[in-house]
């Protein structure tokens, strides 16, 4: 009885846990739809009167991208500012053939006249964060734009962004990420879905209500003077976006989130970099909860409930690791409530799933008619991605919480990068490691043990069986199913 009254705790906690963040995901959906209407008119630099235009220095933080560093070069070199009021950085921390042929088209550039450089380090302490420390060292430009290889701004983009630091207290402006691939596969298509409801629901429902949000590490400026009251970059965690920018607000800094601002980049479009992407931003969420939390709580420069929702937003990752819990201890759960009867009141328990996934529902179908557009058509097919999403992000959920568990447990492991592949490129990619990790036979496993969850409603209890877990088993069952399978026999 001992173990099944753990398994009860367990298995509430987890549920009140998911069912506070579906509270707060309800509450940011409040804040969208609100910030909708309230459209504030803000001071901007008047480009229009050259000495209003200030001095920006564009970073391209590369390692090995062989195959996108030429694409992001042309890209960056056609951006529309004035000449004298930028410069470019490739912080260039490669070890491969790409740092040659990089300098090449770099020296190629400077010789059309493109304020560029090439700043190369001996060695990658600090690893993306170090690059960019390093780079600020010699930075001209009072404000910093930062992009990934695979980011492509539009050749507008300074002048959609710089104009807002009219506002001296802003210490960031971060743009919305659009996606190149969107459509190339179910694996882009999820993870496009995904993004969009921070970018549009998240991003928009916290800074609009002077919450805590991050930059996201690329499609975004800083205020070179923030940076470096915040602290500087630190490469004590795997996201060092997000460690920085809690460490800024904390010291009065505003951000403007610009959802109107796109900048295309490309999704991962195998399953391995998706895994190690994953991986790195699970893990990272968590070191940040760990270095982060109790500076949150005991800040007295910001409310209650802002510090809930930060709180909330660096246990992010976190709830995969409920999520698995939940699901792992469904099972026993389904068979506990048919053999002691006496418990079945406490089983009104587990609606708080079914709310929570409703929360859910509601709350990315607004995102995706933003995107998308309302009408019938439309909703059937938000209501089939609604489920092969939940169904798959279910199925990365042990593999996200083993970086979570490391994240919390401070293990420390090496930044890495996710491949890059211009999609032309996507035979040969020769950063694509093969190797299959113990985690995704595990997932294997899993897959088989749900598939018994499905069994067993058929022919738990005396009443013909008990069929309320069946959807959410088959869920997992498919989404484990899928990253397993993919993960096994996906190279491109």
């Amino acid at each position: 009885m001992y173990l099944i009254s753990l398994i009860i705790v367990i298995y509430t906690m987890a549920l009140l846990l998911i069912f506070l963040y579906a509270l707060a995901q309800l509450n940011l959906l409040s804040n969208y739809l609100a910030a909708q209407k309230n459209k504030s008119k803000e001071p901007k630099f008047d480009f229009s009167n050259p000495d209003d235009i200030p001095f920006v220095t564009i970073q391209l933080p590369v390692y090995n991208e062989m195959y996108v560093m030429e694409r992001l070069l042309n890209n960056i070199s056609q951006i529309d500012y004035p000449k004298d009021k930028f410069e470019i950085q490739v912080l260039d921390d490669s070890t491969d053939e790409s740092f040659e042929t990089t300098a090449t088209q770099i020296a190629s550039l400077q010789n059309k006249g493109i304020n560029i450089s090439h700043v190369h380090r001996k060695n990658r302490k600090g690893f993306k964060a170090g690059a960019l420390k390093e780079g600020l060292k010699t930075a001209n430009g009072e404000f910093i734009a930062i992009f990934d290889a695979d980011f492509l701004p539009k050749s507008n983009w300074l002048k959609e962004t710089i104009p807002y630091f009219k506002n001296e207290q802003l210490g960031v402006v971060q743009t919305r990420w659009s996606h190149l691939n969107r459509d190339f596969s179910v694996l882009t298509k999820i993870q496009a879905f995904a993004l969009d409801a921070h970018f549009t629901l998240e991003q928009v429902g916290r800074n609009s209500k002077g919450h805590f949000i991050n930059f996201n590490g690329t499609a975004g400026v800083w205020r070179k003077t923030c940076i470096i009251e915040a602290g500087n970059w630190e490469g004590d965690t795997l996201t060092e976006d997000l460690d920085l920018s809690y460490r800024a607000q904390l010291k009065n800094w505003e951000f403007k989130y610009l959802e109107e601002v796109e900048t295309p980049a490309e999704l991962p479009i195998v399953i391995s970099a998706a895994r190690s992407q994953q991986f790195r931003w699970n893990k990272g969420g968590a070191e940040n909860f760990r270095k982060m939390a109790w500076k949150v709580i005991k800040s007295k420069n910001i409310s209650a409930k802002t510090k809930a929702h930060g709180l909330l937003h660096l246990l992010n990752s976190t709830m995969f690791l409920n999520v698995l819990i939940v699901a792992v201890l469904s099972i026993p759960m389904l068979y506990i409530k048919n053999e002691y009867a006496h418990l079945k009141p406490y089983f009104y328990m587990m609606s708080f799933f079914v709310i929570s996934s409703l929360i859910f529902f509601v709350c990315y179908w607004f995102m995706y008619k933003k995107i998308y557009g309302s009408g019938l058509k439309n909703f059937v097919q938000y209501i089939m991605m609604f489920f092969t999403f939940f169904s798959i992000a279910m199925g990365f959920s042990l593999h996200n919480s083993m970086a979570v568990i490391e994240g919390h447990l401070g293990k420390r492991s090496d930044f890495i990068r996710t491949p890059k592949f211009n999609i032309h490129a996507i035979k040969d990619n020769k950063y694509l490691k093969n190797n299959i990790s113990l985690n995704v036979l595990f997932e294997g496993l899993l897959t088989i043990y749900f598939a018994f969850g499905m069994y067993s409603a058929f022919v738990v209890g005396d009443q013909g069986g008990d069929f309320g877990l069946f959807p959410f088993h088959l869920m997992l069952f498919l989404g484990f199913g899928f990253v397993f399978f993919k993960s096994i026999t996906s190279r491109v």
